[in-house]
């Protein structure tokens, strides 16, 4: 199957489960339980779909390939919360 229809029926498949999850209401510990199931449960599903989570530096890596330095280095410091000049260099060493 391809990986772009495999990721497009997972994330449908997570709001549809969210919600799922919201509209039966309940206590917060409750809800906190059902979603803690409900990430166990995507976790079997990606794992039977051989789909992998990208993570956070593959997102400064595929916007710095694209040729979005700017956004790369902002997202790199989003999620490292180093400066402008490390940030800049750690994206000028992707290829």
């Amino acid at each position: 199957m391809d990986p772009t229809l495999n990721a497009l029926l997972l994330a449908a498949a997570v709001l549809v489960l969210l919600a799922a999850l919201v509209g039966r209401g309940g206590s917060t510990r409750q809800l906190e339980r059902r979603l803690e199931r409900l990430e166990s449960k995507l976790d079997l599903v990606m794992r039977h779909l051989d789909v992998a989570e990208p993570g956070p530096d593959q997102d400064v890596v595929l916007l710095a390939r694209a040729g979005r330095k700017i956004e790369a280095i902002k997202r790199y410091r989003e999620l490292t919360g180093v400066g402008l000049k490390e940030a800049k260099d750690a994206v000028e060493r992707i290829h």
